[in-house]
């Protein structure tokens, strides 16, 4: 996760299209609705604001409501703990959480109380599960049309304590709960693993920073116009014009301030090519 969220929660509406696939998990008949192709993408998850006209997906956290309207993703952070949850999952989940050698919680060293969930065994993944398998489902009570697991990449902060593919391994039992229930779900992030991520199941991308990275190839050549980029205030300029030229015409292509803050807020910054 690069990007920091703090909600606040409101509510809106405007109209939109989807993506109707038609997917089969186990004795579940479901229809999974990607986003629109090419829709303008507009990210909410540091607090929730009334959507420009032109756009057409909002994506937006977990305890917020969805927009009325848009085709709505709910954010979740599946693979750490959010900073102020982590009390919480001390609390009623302490082994779920990752810890060293000396017994200490393993933190994400970019964003202070956000410490990794324990993927490393089939045990652990099967009581993230049904944590996380909650929160999916109450996305879809809320109306969400699909979610956004974020830190699939939680392995390389982990001080190799976990691998690529546990973490790909507990991605595929959300991916199998979220189109059991009818959700689709992205792929966030990992720009190196995009082949693997397509082929497990993931139905569409999020990519943050991929411009300055140089990595949204990697993105499109597996989810073709399902990317939804997300660009920062933060870097130079010139990355997200340089991405709007590219691509602009191609894939929704955003600029957004690092904090992700609702309008009025004197940081908020939306743009889109």
């Amino acid at each position: 996760m690069r990007a920091r969220h703090r909600l606040v929660t409101t509510a809106l509406a405007v109209a939109t299209a989807v993506l109707l696939v038609p997917t089969s998990v186990g004795a579940v008949d479901t229809t999974v609705s990607k986003p629109p192709a090419n829709g303008q993408f507009d990210y909410q998850i540091g607090g929730d604001y009334k959507p420009d006209s032109t756009v057409k997906i909002v994506d937006r956290d977990r305890t917020s409501k969805p927009a009325a309207g848009f085709y709505n993703i709910c954010y979740i952070n599946a693979f750490q703990s959010q900073a102020e949850d982590a009390h919480w999952w001390k609390n009623h989940h302490p082994h779920l959480l990752l810890h060293d050698a000396k017994g200490h919680l393993v933190e994400d060293p970019g964003w202070p109380g956000e410490y990794m969930l324990n993927t490393a065994t089939r045990h652990s993944r099967a009581k993230l599960a049904k944590v996380e398998d909650k929160w999916l489902d109450g996305c879809k009570a809320d109306g969400f049309d699909a979610t956004e697991p974020d830190n699939l990449d939680s392995n390389t902060r982990s001080h190799h304590l976990l691998t690529q593919a546990d973490d790909f391994a507990f991605a595929k039992v959300l991916i199998a709960h979220a189109h059991q229930i009818g959700l689709a779900i992205a792929q966030k992030n990992s720009a190196g693993h995009t082949k693997e991520g397509s082929q497990i199941g993931f139905d569409f991308a999020i990519a943050e920073e991929c411009q300055v990275y140089n990595e949204c190839q990697r993105y499109t050549k597996h989810y073709g116009d399902l990317v939804y980029e997300v660009e920062y205030t933060d870097n130079p300029l010139k990355y997200y014009k340089k991405s709007c030229t590219l691509r602009g015409d191609q894939i929704s292509v955003i600029l957004r301030d690092r904090d992700v803050t609702p309008r009025g807020n004197e940081h908020y910054h939306y743009e889109a090519c």
